[in-house]
């Protein structure tokens, strides 16, 4: 998936009231880091499609349909902004 400026976009699936989707999501903007949420509590498709996936807990990081980053949050934090980056880009 690309944002309008034809940068690579994650989609962060997430839950209301949650710290760890939130750190996550402000870790991604500090990076300029692309990205959409999609809301378990409202979408119960993506629910059932993370279920499917074998994930029980958000945040879960997706590009496309693959999984991006290993541990949500936690495998977020563990990656600085280049290496991030890098997966992203390639660069």
């Amino acid at each position: 998936m690309t944002s309008s400026k034809g940068e690579v976009m994650l989609t962060v699936y997430s839950k209301t009231n949650c710290p760890a989707c939130i750190n996550t999501k402000v870790l991604l903007g500090k990076y300029g880091v692309s990205y959409k949420e999609i809301n378990m509590d409202e979408n119960q498709a993506a629910k059932e499609f993370l279920v499917s996936e074998g994930h029980r807990q958000v945040p879960q990081i997706y590009r496309g349909t693959d999984l991006f980053i290993k541990g949500g949050w936690l495998g977020l934090m563990s990656l600085n902004e280049a290496e991030i980056k890098k997966m992203l880009y390639g660069d």
